[in-house]
């Protein structure tokens, strides 16, 4: 339980936030702090400090205008301190990362009396995290600076593929860094450099952990990495991304962060969470891209042996190296028309797919694709993919070692070896052996029988048993035929999970000390059992909504008018629109206009009126921030501006007051059928007896629903209107479940 003097600290810095701040307590945000601390002061642990009781994992959906930073900081800080765990905030966006840590944390500390974020005193010290490849190494730097001077861009390649040769602007950029760095003006992080810098002229100064020769390194004391990391040890708050929190997760934990066991975790904006881990446990391979890759490590290879006449066991081992990358090769060449037979059959055998234009709800794509039933690749494929994974765990356990060796000669100070061509040797080796790792995963997936995959013959289960996704759901798998480099045709390989729950049981939920998961929409159709299955929490995951900041009936309108046709018609609905939404924008005024099909969204803009083009901003027309900068631009100096997007936009977008008057949704976000894991997993669920529609499309359809209404009201003085061109949800029997979910707006569906 609380004890009383933790929970006098908690209630005192509410009291002491809200008197700084001459605010009102909230009740939703009293709520949520109540929730929070009582579920973390119940956890039990044992005399090393490891949790042994079932439970600290707390679920808080907390609609917009609670002010959830606050809740879920102010109840974990005191406990986490006083239990000796450290505290990991997850958020969506390295740009929420910053803002917590630059402004929302410090300002919330100072409130409460408890410090700045600073390591100083009583208060709490705080961190930023980042992943290795926000950081520039120095040892890069060196290396690239080195190269132009010497004027012989082609000979140092940073990612393999790609050559370096800097423009002139760049390379003075490069020494302009370099500059900063000795006088310790700068980090070394790229969001704090002052200028843009593209992905393609940063990359070059950055490496991966395997390119990383650690605390070998002659630049170890400068290592802008490194003095991030250590700077996380020493904090009792570190704020990183959810993709962050995957990767350490990946890599066992306890790797880029703190151990699990060890942390309290929080993560914002909760309900992006299931996506990203399906997204970061996902593969791909392009299979020319590949074989033409393995054909130049051989060349690499042969490049390097005339270097290495002194280092007889380098060279040895780097020629077994480009002999199992021979053999790599020519398998995967075998595999090439295997593969290509699936993609050129244009019937539906054994019930397989076969799909061109699949459309999803970020955009279409022109590629032609086939998805495996049921995830299964069939016996002939599983064969020859776990020759080629056989082939390529050698090729791991080779570059393993090689890799080890190279970095034992850098500590030998009479090594036949140069250390500058050591390095470069070392690094060349971490390039192969980070792509060789995903692929040889790829390929493995491939190899593998999902085990409750189950076949067309299963049984579908008795009528009162519903599939429950603690029975494993087999991985997706499915290929692209795409256009690769120079235009030629290639054929992608993927592979992804189609259900999270494993992922965040295995490792998450059984190991970590606590967890918070928070947003705005965490229920659908009324339950959190849909979130609840997706993250495979435990049984004990206390579960809370709590009471709402805004007057929803009082601030806004939902209207569903009739435009005299539905989506089933796709060709009548998008005239409909086109007709349509011209006329329910106010020109004058801020709108966001959301499209759950990019194909639709450029055929509405293609008739829009002439008058009207200078005041819409489409999506893909320029990057999302500067879409925002500019709209925002125009409101402020009092001109209308309408924004016409897709998913990216219908969440985690906040446009208050002004700048969003109007969201118009132009159909119901269900997803779409032919996406490889949707389709994959909904096949899974089909064969167990469930039912598909009703327990995947729907909730998350209700979800993608809520968020696009969430964008209209922001703040406490926001109003405005939401209109669905969608009058399903008004004729079908779903559609009231569907309207159940939203913020209770006042209503007009005349």
């Amino acid at each position: 339980m609380l004890d009383s003097e933790l929970k006098e600290e908690i209630q005192q810095g509410y009291r002491q936030f809200l008197s700084s701040n001459k605010l009102n307590p909230r009740l939703g945000q009293k709520q949520m702090i109540a929730a929070i601390a009582n579920g973390l002061g119940e956890i039990e642990e044992d005399d090393a400090g490891n949790r042994t009781s079932d439970n600290g994992i707390c679920v808080v959906e907390a609609g917009t205008g609670t002010g959830k930073t606050i809740a879920y900081l102010l109840s974990t800080l005191p406990i986490a301190r006083k239990l000796g765990k450290q505290v990991v905030v997850a958020t969506g966006t390295v740009a929420l990362q910053e803002q917590l840590v630059n402004r929302d944390i410090p300002s919330l500390l100072k409130s409460a009396g408890w410090g700045s974020g600073k390591s100083s005193g009583d208060g709490y010290s705080i961190a930023l995290a980042k992943g290795r490849g926000r950081y520039l190494c120095p040892l890069r730097l060196e290396q690239c600076l080195d190269t132009a001077t010497a004027k012989d861009s082609g000979a140092f390649l940073f990612d393999d593929e790609i050559t370096f040769n800097p423009t002139s602007h760049i390379i003075a950029s490069y020494r302009a860094m370099d500059k900063e760095l000795k006088q310790e003006s700068w980090a070394g992080d790229r969001d704090s450099w002052p200028e843009s810098i593209d992905d393609v002229d940063w990359q070059p100064l950055t490496v991966d952990r395997r390119q990383c020769t650690g605390r070998r390194c002659r630049y170890i004391r400068e290592c802008c990495f490194f003095k991030a990391r250590d700077e996380l040890e020493e904090s009792e708050c570190i704020v990183a991304n959810h993709d962050l929190v995957m990767a350490d997760l990946a890599l066992g934990g306890g790797v880029i962060l703190p151990a699990p066991e060890n942390t309290i975790y929080i993560f914002d904006e909760g309900h992006r969470i299931s996506a990203t881990a399906l997204n970061h446990f996902s593969g791909q391979c392009r299979l020319k891209s590949t074989i033409n890759w393995l054909g130049r490590i051989q060349k690499q290879i042969a490049g390097q042996l005339p270097l290495l006449v002194n280092t007889p066991d380098l060279a040895n081992r780097l020629e077994k190296t480009a002999d199992v990358a021979s053999a790599s090769e020519k398998l995967l060449g075998v595999s090439y028309p295997l593969f290509e037979k699936f993609l050129d059959q244009n019937d539906t055998d054994n019930g397989a797919r076969e799909t061109r234009g699949a459309n999803n709800f970020s955009g279409p794509s022109d590629d032609i694709r086939w998805v495996f039933p049921r995830g299964d690749p069939g016996d002939e494929v599983r064969e020859i993919a776990e020759h080629i994974s056989e082939h390529l765990s050698t090729l791991v356990s080779l570059l393993d070692t090689l890799s080890n060796q190279i970095g034992e000669a850098m500590d030998e100070p009479h090594y036949p070896l140069l250390r500058v061509d050591l390095e470069q040797l070392f690094q060349q080796v971490g390039v192969w052996q980070s792509r060789v790792e995903d692929t040889q995963r790829l390929w493995q997936s491939y190899s593998q029988s999902d085990a409750h995959s189950g076949s067309k013959n299963d049984s579908k289960g008795s009528s009162d048993e519903k599939p429950n996704r603690a029975t494993k759901s087999p991985n997706a798998r499915w290929l692209t035929l795409e256009e690769g480099a120079g235009g030629n045709m290639d054929i992608r390989l993927s592979a992804s999970p189609t259900d999270a729950g494993g992922i965040f049981q295995a490792n998450l939920w059984q190991r970590c000390f606590g967890a918070v998961i928070t947003s705005a929409t965490l229920r659908t159709l009324g339950s959190f059992s849909n979130f609840q299955q997706r993250c495979g929490l435990p049984e004990y995951a206390q579960c809370t909504a709590v009471e709402g900041a805004f007057d929803f009936a009082r601030v806004g309108v939902l209207a569903v008018p009739d435009i005299g046709v539905d989506p089933s018609d796709a060709r009548g609905h998008t005239d409909a629109l086109i007709e349509k939404i011209p006329e329910l924008i106010d020109w004058n005024e801020g709108s966001l206009v959301l499209f759950s099909s990019k194909r639709q969204m450029d055929l509405v803009c293609e008739q829009l009126p002439a008058e009207y083009l200078d005041r819409v901003l489409v999506q893909g027309q320029w990057g999302n921030q500067e879409i925002v900068r500019r709209h925002k631009e125009a409101i402020d100096q009092g001109d209308g501006s309408a924004i016409f997007g897709l998913a990216s936009f219908a969440e985690g977008m906040d446009f208050p007051g002004d700048y969003c008057r109007h969201v118009i949704i132009a159909k119901i976000p269900f997803a779409v059928p032919d996406d490889p894991v949707y389709s994959t997993l909904s096949e899974w669920l089909e064969q167990k007896g469930s039912n598909p529609f009703m327990d995947l499309m729907l909730p998350d359809a209700s979800l993608r629903l809520h968020q696009a209404c969430g964008r209209l009201i922001r703040t406490e003085t926001d109003t405005g209107r939401v209109t669905i061109l969608d009058r399903r949800i008004i004729t079908k029997r779903y559609g009231k479940q569907l309207l159940a979910d939203l913020p209770p707006f006042g209503r007009d569906f005349s």
